[in-house]
């Protein structure tokens, strides 16, 4: 099954990036510094900040479908992020190294499927779940914290 599994895209964050805390604030979003790795998962670049690295914690609509599973929620964006992940049949260390809640989606953004799954196996959730013609993409979140983590996209 092909497939592509896509980060933020940089362009909403970067004017955020190198603003004071006060002027962060009045964005809704606060710097924070990265002290140990992992625990800092950049959602635009899908890699985790290294210690001493800065990021924004903020809030971002990650499923804007206009059905009950509109969904937003805090994110980590890396200040130094330079460009979004996209790669074709790739799952990102980031993600392979967590307990992962994956949700299926049809074309309107009406949840079909749902399951928790370590990130070791979420390649062969993806095949279950895209193997249903119904099944358009999937958004997933760390089981744990139930921060969104990706998307994922049929190709």
């Amino acid at each position: 099954m092909e497939y592509v599994v896509k980060g933020l895209p940089l362009e909403p964050f970067r004017p955020l990036f190198g603003l004071s805390d006060e002027e962060l604030l009045r964005h809704g979003a606060k710097r924070y510094v990265a002290d140990a790795k992992p625990g800092y998962p950049c959602r635009v670049t899908l890699e985790d900040a290294e210690p001493g690295e800065t990021l924004l914690l903020l809030n971002w609509r990650h499923q804007d479908s206009d059905t009950p599973y509109r969904s937003d929620g805090p994110i980590f964006v890396r200040e130094s992020a330079l460009a979004s992940f996209d790669a074709r049949n790739e799952i990102p260390e980031q993600q392979s190294s967590r307990l992962l809640s994956v949700r299926a989606y049809d074309k309107d953004g009406w949840m079909l499927a749902a399951d928790v799954t370590e990130g070791t196996e979420l390649e062969t959730l993806i095949a279950t779940y895209f193997a249903d013609p119904a099944i358009d993409y999937l958004l997933v979140h760390n089981a744990r914290r139930g921060c969104y983590a990706c998307r994922i996209e049929r190709v």
